[in-house]
C-alpha cells in the first residue's frame, strides 16, 4: 500500500511538472507570445516592430499635438470691431449751445451751457443696431469704433449743430474669450486692441489652480478643438498663440502618465513629472527589471500611433485600411548594448503601456517549485520508510 501511494504521488507530481509551464499563473505573455499573437487566424491584430535607428528616426519626426499647427499664430485685428451684444455708450457733442444735444445759452449767468449729451448705455441689438435720438436705429455691428462714430454723426446731420460722436465699448461681449475649468476664477475675458495671447487670458482668469505638469489646455475655435499640455505652452513661446473672439479655453487636469506592467520593480500608473520621458527613464521610474524573472530581450512599448506615422512605419500593413490609429508594439532587446543607447532616445508618450515579459526560465522555476511542493511529502515519506524499515 505504501509503495502504491508513493508511485501515485510521484505520478501526480510528474504530471504537474509537465503541465506547469502552461497552467501556472503569469503576469502576462512571454516575448515569443507577444510576437506570435500579433497575427491570429490570418487576422493581424497589431504590428510588432524591433527598434532600429530607422524606426527611431521616424518617431522623432512625429509632430506633437500643438496649437500653432492647428490654429496658426494669427495677429490681432488692428482695431476692435463692434459686435452684437456689446454694451456701448454714445456721447454726442455739438458746435454750440442750444442744439438737440446741448443746453440752452444762459446769458444772465454768463454760461454758454453744455455742448454735449451722453446717451445711456445700451446693447447692440440682434439686428446689429443701436438707437440714437433723432437718428433712429443706426447699424454699427461689424464696424470699427471710428466708422461707427461717423455713421452716428451722419444719422443726425442737419438736425444737430455740427455733431460729433464718441462711442465707448464699455463691455465688449462679442470680442471676448471664455476661460473655464481648473482656473482660479472662470470668466469671460474681453480682448484688448493690443491683442491677447493664450497665457494672457488664463492669467486674467486668475491663473491655473493645479500644478502645471498636471494641466492641459483645450482650445475650441469654431468646429475644431485641440488639447495640449500646459507645460508645452509654457516651454514653447510659439504655442502661446493669439486669441480670437468667441474662443473657449478650458484648463483640465490631465497628468502625463504611462503604465508600467510585468516584470518591473513597480507595476503602476507613473506620472512623467517632467516635459518628456525616455524609455530608459521610464524603466528607472518603474524600479528597473526584476533580475529573478524578467526577460531583457522582452521589453515592449504598446501604443496607438496616428495613421500618418503608422503609414511610414508599416506601409504594407492591412491595419492601415481602417484609417484610424494603428496599434503598434515596439520591441527592445536590452541584451543588445545598442538598444540601451536607443532606449535613451526613445520618447515615451502619455498613455503608453510599458511591458516587461517574464524570462522563459521563470515558468520553469515555477513548475519546479510546484513539483517539489507536490513531491516533497512523498520524498520525505520514502526517506522515513527507508530509515524505519
Amino acid at each position: 500500500m505504501d509503495t502504491y501511494m508513493l508511485k501515485f504521488s510521484m505520478a501526480a507530481a510528474g504530471l504537474a511538472f509537465l503541465t506547469g509551464c502552461s497552467a501556472l499563473p503569469s503576469a502576462g505573455p512571454t516575448a515569443d507570445e507577444v510576437t506570435s499573437q500579433a497575427s491570429a487566424e490570418e487576422f493581424q491584430r497589431y504590428a510588432v516592430l524591433d527598434i532600429t535607428p530607422a524606426v527611431n528616426a521616424v518617431l522623432q519626426r512625429r509632430p506633437p499635438e500643438n496649437m500653432l499647427a492647428n490654429f496658426g499664430d494669427h495677429r490681432p485685428p488692428v482695431a476692435s470691431r463692434i459686435g452684437i451684444g456689446d454694451i456701448v455708450a454714445v456721447t454726442i457733442w455739438e458746435a454750440s449751445a442750444g442744439g438737440l444735444f446741448s443746453a440752452p445759452l444762459v446769458t444772465d449767468r454768463f454760461s454758454s451751457g453744455s455742448k454735449s449729451a451722453t446717451i445711456p448705455e445700451q446693447a447692440v441689438g440682434r439686428d446689429g443696431s443701436i438707437t440714437v435720438p433723432y437718428g433712429g436705429r443706426v447699424s454699427v455691428a461689424g464696424l470699427t469704433v471710428d466708422a461707427a462714430q461717423q455713421r452716428v454723426e451722419t444719422s443726425i446731420a442737419g438736425k444737430a449743430i455740427q455733431p460729433q460722436a464718441i462711442i465707448s465699448i464699455t463691455r465688449p461681449v462679442s470680442s471676448s474669450v471664455t476661460v473655464t475649468g481648473e482656473v482660479a476664477a472662470g470668466a469671460r475675458v474681453p480682448l484688448s486692441v493690443k491683442g491677447d495671447r493664450l497665457m494672457d487670458v488664463i492669467a486674467t482668469a486668475g491663473g491655473v489652480r493645479i500644478p502645471v505638469n498636471e494641466a492641459a489646455v483645450q482650445l475650441s475655435r469654431g468646429s475644431r478643438t485641440v488639447r495640449v499640455a500646459l507645460s508645452r505652452v509654457v516651454a514653447d513661446p510659439r504655442e502661446n498663440i493669439y486669441m480670437r473672439p468667441d474662443d473657449v479655453v478650458t484648463v483640465v487636469r490631465q497628468p502625463q502618465t504611462y503604465i508600467a506592467y510585468g516584470a518591473t520593480g513597480r507595476n503602476a500608473e507613473i506620472p512623467f513629472e517632467s516635459d518628456t520621458v525616455t524609455l530608459a527613464q521610464a524603466l528607472a521610474k518603474a524600479g528597473g527589471l526584476i533580475d529573478s524573472r524578467s526577460d531583457p530581450a522582452g521589453v515592449f512599448v504598446l501604443r496607438y500611433e496616428p495613421h500618418a506615422i503608422a503609414r511610414q512605419l508599416v506601409p504594407d500593413s492591412p491595419l492601415l485600411q481602417a484609417g484610424g490609429p494603428v496599434p503598434v508594439v515596439y520591441r527592445f532587446n536590452l541584451r543588445d548594448a545598442d538598444n540601451l543607447f536607443m532606449a535613451q532616445r526613445f520618447q515615451i508618450h502619455a498613455k503608453d503601456l510599458l511591458y516587461v515579459s517574464n524570462a522563459p526560465l521563470s515558468d520553469m522555476q515555477k513548475a519546479l517549485s510546484l513539483f517539489y511542493t507536490v513531491a516533497g511529502p512523498a520524498l520525505s515519506g520514502v526517506g522515513i520508510y527507508n530509515v524505519t524499515r
